[in-house]
C-alpha cells in the first residue's frame, strides 16, 4: 500500500500515506491489493459494494504539494481544492459560509436564553451542505456529526477537507447511532426534502426522538407549512415550542421559510412512575 513509518515506540506505529501515485506506478503487476479500475469513482459511497483496491489520487489536484488544504482552524473557512470537482468557485464557498454564520448567530439568539451551561455538547447537522453550519459553531465547544444527503451532491470530501467529519444518509431510512447520542438537531429543509420523496415524516419525527436525548432542542428551518404541520404531533411526542424566528431575519431565506426551536421534555409512563413509587 505503499505507506511508511512515521514514528514507532514500543508497540505503537505511525504510518504515514505517500504524497503522489509514484510509489503506486511502480508496483509490480499482479501485487495485492492492486490498483482501482479507471471508472472506479472513489468518492461513490452510498448503495456501492466494497472493492479491495486503491484508488489513485486525481490528476487534477497537484499531490506533490500536499493537500494543498490551510492549516487548522484557517481550514474551515479556506476554500478546499477539491471544490472543483463540484462545479463550486471559491466565491461560492465563501458566501456560503457567511450566510451560514449569521445564520447560526440568529440561532444561538433564539437557544441563549434557554439552554444551561455546557448542556450543549453533541450536535448533528442533518442536511450538512458544505459543512459551514458546523464551521460557524466551532467557537461554541460542541462537536457536529455533518450528514450530507445521498441524492444531493457528494459535498461530504469537502466537509472532510475543511477538518470535519460526516457521513451520506437516505432520511427515509434510520441513522445508526445509539438512542439519546444528541444535544441538538438541525434540521434545514430536511422535511421538505422527505414530503417530496414520499416518505413519512411522521417515520423522521420518531427517529429524531429516538436519537435526541431529554431536554435536548431541534432546530427546524423548513417551510412555514411544514412547522405547521410537525406542531400537531409535539404532544404526543412531548416535545414543546420555545421560540419561532420569522424569515425576514435571513435575506437569504425563502419568504416562507421559517425557524422553529423545539425542545424534548423529561417525561416518564405512568408505568414508570408507579415503578419508582
Amino acid at each position: 500500500m505503499c505507506w511508511k513509518i512515521a514514528a514507532k515506540r514500543n508497540q505503537t506505529v505511525i504510518w504515514v500515506k505517500p504524497l503522489t501515485n509514484d510509489c503506486y506506478m511502480q508496483k509490480e503487476p499482479g501485487t495485492h491489493p492492486p490498483m482501482c479500475k479507471s471508472d472506479d469513482d472513489p468518492d461513490a459511497v452510498w448503495g456501492v459494494p466494497m472493492e479491495t483496491c486503491i484508488s489513485p489520487y486525481s490528476s487534477q489536484i497537484p499531490r506533490a504539494r500536499g493537500s494543498g488544504l490551510a492549516p487548522w482552524p484557517a481550514r474551515l473557512t479556506t476554500p478546499p481544492p477539491r471544490l472543483v470537482d463540484l462545479g463550486y468557485s471559491d466565491e461560492m464557498f465563501v458566501k456560503d459560509t457567511a450566510l451560514w454564520q449569521r445564520r447560526v448567530e440568529n440561532y444561538w439568539n433564539l437557544l441563549d436564553q434557554h439552554i444551561e451551561s455546557d448542556s450543549v455538547r453533541n450536535l448533528m447537522d442533518m442536511k450538512a451542505n458544505l459543512g459551514s453550519f458546523a464551521a460557524a459553531v466551532n467557537n461554541k465547544e460542541v462537536w457536529v456529526m455533518n450528514v450530507v444527503p445521498e441524492d444531493g451532491p457528494n459535498t461530504l470530501k469537502i466537509i472532510y477537507d475543511r477538518g470535519l467529519i460526516g457521513t451520506v444518509l437516505n432520511w427515509c431510512e434510520s441513522f445508526s447511532t445509539y438512542p439519546r447520542t444528541y444535544d441538538l438537531l438541525h434540521a434545514w429543509t430536511v422535511f421538505s426534502d422527505v414530503e417530496k420523496k414520499d416518505c413519512s415524516i411522521v417515520d423522521l419525527l420518531i427517529e429524531m426522538d429516538r436519537i435526541l436525548r431529554p431536554k435536548g432542542f431541534i432546530i427546524l428551518h423548513d417551510k412555514r407549512s411544514i412547522v405547521e404541520l410537525i406542531k400537531k404531533y409535539l404532544g404526543a411526542l412531548h416535545w414543546e415550542s420555545v421560540a419561532t424566528s420569522e424569515s425576514q431575519l435571513d435575506s437569504e431565506q425563502d419568504e416562507d421559510d421559517v425557524v422553529f426551536l423545539i425542545q424534548k421534555k423529561m417525561w416518564l409512563t405512568s408505568e414508570s412512575l408507579k415503578e419508582s413509587e
